[in-house]
């Protein structure tokens, strides 16, 4: 099937690695264009190197706590490649704790970067778009359910399903479409970190994956199709909606 990405552009935010990085590898090897942002810029160099260089894609260095960032790669995108249909909003993990073990400062800091960053990526990105527009923002099942040891996802992920529901509401009059994505367990850095941090990764890998209807963790790449098919023109009538990507590990219906 012809996803009708050929020359499409899309932002990708926290892109030099993981689930973003997955996502512009599948975007591009479609034919669009993609400009990536991260906070590391030898990080962002290297995605975009990996990814074929200005031809195909271009990379800024900056932080969705910053105001200016949308912006930012907004106007990078219609100078490089004169246009900018859709983004994929993700944002690095907040720290591990339980709610109640987490500081009002780090709640604070991850709420600066993960809710409002996102949530103000959305708003700008949205204003610039064209009709067939896409944006999807890269969430987590803790949306839908608790996930232990992750108290501020926990508290944080909820309220941009939300947030993108309402503003799949807003947008779609105009022809632009809002997208929930809700990765389970991906073998990222993220997760591989989240294992360590158990004392016994292997063990901890392997009670995950008995969670897990298909009995293993999900790839990079298996997240990434899913994103490029949902910004995709193909997906043209998906909207509204949070789409697990979790082999099945979300109960409920």
């Amino acid at each position: 099937m012809d996803l009708g990405l050929t020359d499409r552009v899309y932002v990708l935010t926290g892109a030099s690695r993981g689930l973003g990085y997955a996502t512009a590898q599948c975007l591009v090897a479609d034919g669009a264009r993609v400009v990536l942002c991260a906070r590391h810029v030898d990080a962002v160099e290297a995605a975009v190197t990996g990814l074929g260089g200005p031809d195909r894609a271009i990379g800024v260095t900056a932080d969705l706590a910053d105001p200016a960032t949308p912006g930012r790669l907004l106007h990078a995108a219609q100078d490089h490649f004169g246009r900018v249909d859709g983004a994929l909003v993700s944002v690095g993990g907040p720290p591990a704790g339980s709610a109640a073990s987490v500081d009002d400062e780090q709640w604070r800091q991850s709420f600066e970067t993960v809710f409002l960053g996102t949530v103000r990526t959305v708003r700008t990105v949205a204003a610039a778009l064209p009709e067939g527009g896409a944006i999807a923002l890269v969430l987590s099942t803790s949306a839908r359910g608790p996930v232990p040891g992750l108290g501020i996802s926990n508290g944080l992920r909820p309220g941009l399903a939300g947030v993108a529901k309402d503003v799949a509401d807003e947008y779609g009059p105009r022809g632009v479409r809002v997208v929930g994505l809700l990765p389970g367990r991906i073998l990222t850095d993220r997760n591989r970190e989240l294992f360590a941090a158990t004392g016994d990764p292997a063990q901890a890998r392997a009670e995950a994956e008995a969670a897990i209807p298909l009995r293993r963790i999900g790839e990079p790449a298996e997240f990434g199709r899913v994103a490029a098919f949902v910004l995709s023109p193909a997906a043209s009538y998906l909207t509204g909606v949070t789409v697990a990507v979790d082999g099945g590990a979300l109960r409920g219906l």
